[in-house]
């Protein structure tokens, strides 16, 4: 008895921007293992670029293996994947790097070495500062926190460093768009933009403006490390040789430059949606 032939190897599709669109109608349709293996050949070194990235930005606050940001990062792009429509004018990379970033971002905070009690006190500051800006409607000033909890300036102030230094906080952790087909960071309208479109040029161009003005209500300081950090790519570590600092110290401004946006940028997000 002759035996049977088994049935040739399909081949991994080879993906180009000219075909992409093709091959994402068909992978949504029949979620085709061989076309997620070539999406994700294509898009890999999109997973090293923002591993990279992040590494330069926050490898200085803690020990952080770049292997491991990539290996999260992976897991980011395999969730973009499922999750990106290709029929909204949305480029997958575009996409892809908001899930890349956050998956990352996630398992950095897993690996947060931060004592409870003392992230229980930053919540708890966090949390003040929320309902004074809620109460106000305005930004909050760190001596109108510490008057709410009654705590000296000094503790504060030492609460902060700790979170400074365990934690990745970035002004690309704060987004102002939040839907499932993007998730533009504020650090994104610092910098040029790739994308053409009318419409995403004249929403781009009106939230800049909008950043542009809470940051410029900031001390002159913290207006400077966040154009240095973001815009320049400067790490802390140049930023403080520029104004003979230490790195810590640059830190510190960073983290408290963050903190008194997020009222504003919250309500530039409200507009917005």
């Amino acid at each position: 008895m002759t035996p049977k032939r088994r049935p040739p190897r399909q081949k991994r599709p080879l993906i180009t921007e000219e075909n992409e669109k093709e091959y994402w109608v068909e992978y949504k349709k029949t979620n085709s293992p061989l076309i997620r293996e070539a999406l994700v050949v294509k898009y890999s070194p999109l997973v090293k670029y923002v591993a990279n990235k992040m590494h330069v930005k926050i490898g200085t606050h803690k020990s952080i293996n770049f292997d491991d940001l990539v290996s999260s990062g992976g897991f980011g792009l395999l969730d973009a994947i499922e999750k990106y429509n290709p029929n909204l004018n949305t480029k997958f990379n575009t996409y892809a790097m908001t899930r890349i970033s956050g998956s990352i971002l996630d398992e950095l905070r897993k690996q947060d070495s931060l004592p409870r009690s003392v992230r229980q006190e930053a919540k708890e500051i966090e949390r003040t500062r929320e309902i004074l800006e809620s109460h106000y409607t305005r930004n909050v000033t760190s001596q109108e926190i510490c008057e709410k909890l009654g705590i000296p300036m000094s503790k504060y102030n030492d609460i902060m460093k700790k979170v400074t230094e365990s934690s990745p906080t970035s002004l690309n952790d704060i987004r102002y768009v939040d839907t499932e087909a993007t998730g533009i960071s504020i650090a994104d309208t610092l910098k040029a933009s790739e994308k053409t479109s009318p419409g995403y040029i004249v929403e781009r161009e009106h939230v800049k403006k909008k950043i542009v003005e809470a940051i410029k209500n900031l001390p002159e300081k913290e207006q400077q490390v966040l154009i240095l950090y973001y815009y320049d790519d400067l790490t802390l570590k140049e930023i403080g040789a520029i104004f003979e600092a230490t790195e810590s110290r640059i830190s510190q401004i960073h983290t408290k430059a963050l903190q008194a946006l997020r009222y504003s940028l919250s309500e530039i997000k409200k507009q917005l949606l």
